[in-house]
């Protein structure tokens, strides 16, 4: 109940004025456009990432992701003793999420492609690179498939964009794209 209640109760058999008709016009004909650009552009847009998702444990993707790591290991970063891994071009690349840290270090080719697997052992993370702004989520029990190329060489971040605890700030990683001899 308001303080002044209107004088005509009946509001809805006023005539709408010309601008309101207008202005809701032109809200629902966006509308419209918006809603009919979303499929179109997923199924023609270059942004999207062809990606697969398989269920997996977190200790089976673990195991993987270590022997990945073993296997192609070229040297450590950091005060952790983190794994640099080089993978030949074409191969299959592993890279795990987990309070608070990407494990191991990629270090790819430009102009090669890989297939990325990115899981998470404890909780959902999101895998961000930057500066390309690719972004993912990342779930535990599920191995995420993403067929990556790199176009640019250079260091690149990783960080998490889910938030995923107090030490969700401190969680990055990193990536290095090399020129290709």
């Amino acid at each position: 109940m308001s303080i002044y209640p209107p004088e005509d109760r009946i509001w809805w058999s006023k005539p709408v004025e010309k601008t309101e008709v207008l202005w809701v016009t032109i809200a629902f004909i966006w509308g419209l456009i918006m809603f009919f650009m979303m499929p179109y552009w997923h199924l023609t847009g270059d942004q999207n990432l062809s990606n697969e998702a398989y269920k997996i444990t977190a200790d089976k993707y673990a195991e993987k992701t270590e022997a990945f790591a073993k296997k192609y290991q070229v040297r450590v970063e950091g005060d952790n003793d983190v794994p640099v891994v080089k993978p030949p071009a074409g191969s299959d690349v592993y890279m795990l999420a987990r309070l608070w840290d990407w494990w191991p270090i990629l270090e790819l080719e430009k102009g090669k492609s890989y297939r990325l697997h990115l899981s998470s052992l404890d909780y959902q993370h999101g895998f961000s690179l930057q500066p390309e702004n690719i972004n993912l989520q990342v779930h535990p029990n599920y191995d995420m498939v993403v067929t990556i190329t790199p176009t640019s060489s250079g260091e690149f971040g990783i960080i998490c964009n889910e938030f995923c605890g107090s030490g969700h700030h401190t969680m990055v990683g990193k990536m290095y794209v090399k020129d290709s001899k």
